[in-house]
């Protein structure tokens, strides 16, 4: 029996389509991550790690989650890739921009936070999407979780869960308990999104 034709070669996005994919990721993060603050929320990552720092000490989200991922870049630069370092640190920059912009741009007179947490983490979660379909991400331990689901096969959304739930573990010494069972039902969220709309060998576009 003749052995099946090899598939073609995956298109690869332009350079116009990967600009616009961060642009609209960082625009889409940014809501929910200010959805998030809003409410007091945090969430799993890097971010979660800059919500810590931010409401510890007050200075901007943007700028610390900016801070806190530079030295991922490196590994990302040697371990991934440089053309996935560089979308995903341009990425960042956008996502830490936007993130301090929002509250210029929209106010929230009052949020309910079970809303924000489950909004919040799936905005999250589309903002990722897209740039994983793009070779990038949002950085600093996104950066693992891609690795590990590009060279293993692991399931992105659940390896990020596991990290998430750490690190929202890690603020029970700064934040009500009830806002950290409402924070995990926004990393379940996210991460749901994640397992489920992003599986390995379903989009084979580069």
């Amino acid at each position: 029996m003749a052995s099946p034709p090899p598939l073609p070669s995956p298109p690869r996005h332009s350079l116009l389509e990967d600009v616009q994919a961060l642009a609209a990721a960082a625009l889409v993060g940014s809501l929910g991550l200010g959805l998030l603050q809003q409410a007091g929320l945090i969430t799993g990552g890097t971010v979660g790690l800059a919500f810590i720092a931010h409401y510890a000490s007050g200075v901007s989200l943007g700028a610390l989650y900016l801070a806190i991922n530079l030295p991922f870049m490196v590994l990302a630069w040697f371990r991934v890739g440089r053309a996935f370092a560089v979308k995903t640190l341009c990425a960042i920059a956008l996502l830490s921009l936007a993130t301090d912009l929002l509250p210029r741009c929209l106010g929230f007179a009052a949020i309910d936070p079970l809303y924000a947490a489950v909004m919040g983490g799936l905005l999250a979660g589309i903002a990722m999407i897209i740039l994983f379909r793009h070779q990038a991400s949002l950085g600093g331990l996104n950066v693992v979780v891609h690795w590990l689901q590009e060279c293993f096969g692991w399931r992105g959304g659940y390896v990020q869960l596991a990290i998430d739930l750490a690190i929202i573990g890690a603020s029970l010494a700064m934040l009500p308990l009830e806002r950290i069972l409402i924070s995990l039902l926004g990393a379940a969220t996210l991460n749901l999104t994640l397992a489920i709309n992003h599986r390995p060998g379903r989009y084979i576009a580069a």
